[in-house]
């Protein structure tokens, strides 16, 4: 009596280096983490924030490759992680005040999506 693992397919669509705060992008992550593919699609869609955009795009891709690549049944597909990761940050300098400078911290991101399907 073996103990045979079970393996649950998933599919996986990820950005890297996208050119927006991690913070700003966990806000809408949040939204749509555990829900169905359809519902999530229609909650990012109408909602106002910039990183809206972006993980619409990504979600479109993490169902195209669980339909394509893991023959997965659309109707059964949900968020089963989503998650940003902050990554390298591009450094700029300003000119201020009395000859100083200010640095400007252009952040980048990492976002991963998983998507499984429910029984």
């Amino acid at each position: 009596m073996e103990n045979q693992e079970v393996i649950i397919p998933e599919a996986v669509a990820t950005l890297k280096y996208a050119r927006i705060s991690s913070r700003k992008v966990k806000i809408v992550a949040d939204l749509i983490r555990g829900k169905n593919v359809d519902e999530a699609l229609a909650t990012v869609k109408f909602t106002p924030k910039a990183a809206s955009e972006i993980i619409e795009k990504l979600l479109k891709s993490a169902i195209a490759n669980a339909e394509n690549n893991h023959n997965m049944a659309h109707e059964k597909l949900y968020v089963a992680e989503i998650y940003a990761n902050q990554g390298p940050t591009l450094k700029r300098i300003r000119p201020a005040a009395k000859g100083s400078a200010v640095r400007i911290r252009k952040r980048t991101s990492h976002i991963t999506i998983k998507l499984k399907e429910r029984e």
